[in-house]
């Protein structure tokens, strides 16, 4: 079980989850495969996903200017090596493989 291709990935605060869909090496490229992990599973890992600390952004601070926010960037390489970690060990919260 190995991650073939991250299709796309995205952290939602407001549930605090990681939601990813990717494709094993074993899945054809007609299948996906969709999750969302709670970012504490992720943490426990030991996984730092996001790289800007979206903790710090305050809108109601004087000194905001909206042209200078910038999202949270989030490493591609830390999810694909969270993602194969995760499921090698929990292989039982695999998703199983939908027809794209």
């Amino acid at each position: 079980m190995e991650v073939k291709e991250l299709v796309s990935y995205y952290v939602n605060y407001n549930s605090e989850t990681l939601s990813v869909n990717f494709r094993l090496i074993e899945d054809s490229d007609d299948e996906i495969r969709i999750d969302e992990i709670p970012l504490d599973k992720v943490k426990s890992f030991g996984y730092n996903i996001i790289k800007n600390n979206s903790d710090s952004f305050n809108p109601s601070d004087e000194d905001y200017d909206e042209d200078e926010f910038e999202e949270d960037e989030i490493d591609e390489d830390e999810v694909i090596m969270f993602i194969n970690e995760y499921y090698q060990i929990n292989s039982d919260e695999l998703p199983p493989s939908e027809l794209y």
